[in-house]
């Protein structure tokens, strides 16, 4: 695992909070999303977190992603230049999914939006999971953000 140096120093965030879908506003507030971003920034970063029900969540995946069901999150990274030092991104929680997935992983819906948000905030800097390898390192950089807030390892009874 590589050291997240740049993490543990404060990056600006530039943080726009959507709630089409208003379920979750009292619990996921806008100060928590902040802090997880932040935790999860490796550089200065221009987001939006947006969340919607199942119905634009099936929408959005189905007409970014070609597949026809909603999903827990959607990362939509802009940064054009690899050289640039702002990430930007719309990160889309589909509140539906992230309420069943939830209660399936008897988890806290506040505990189950940090991972989602954490992981992201990781997709729009770059980190994927396509391989073993690349899930590896983004499962661990996940567990260890969400343990400095103060989150059980995400993957222990899934």
């Amino acid at each position: 695992l590589k050291p997240r140096p740049n993490m543990l120093q404060k990056n600006k965030l530039s943080l726009s909070v959507q709630y089409p879908d208003k379920r979750l506003q009292d619990i996921v507030t806008r100060p928590k999303l902040r802090s997880w971003v932040k935790a999860a920034l490796l550089a200065p970063a221009q987001i939006t977190l947006r969340f919607v029900d199942a119905a634009e969540g099936k929408d959005l995946n189905r007409n970014y992603r070609g597949k026809d069901y909603a999903t827990n999150v959607l990362t939509f990274a802009y940064t054009e230049n690899e050289d640039s030092d702002t990430t930007q991104a719309d990160i889309i929680l589909c509140t539906d999914v992230l309420q069943l997935e939830a209660a399936e992983q008897e988890k806290s819906v506040e505990e189950h939006a940090a991972h989602l948000v954490v992981h992201g905030v990781l997709h729009a800097q770059g980190y994927d999971h396509e391989s073993d390898e690349e899930a590896e390192e983004m499962e661990a950089l996940e567990i260890e953000i969400l343990a400095d807030l103060g989150f059980r390892n995400p993957y222990i009874n899934l």
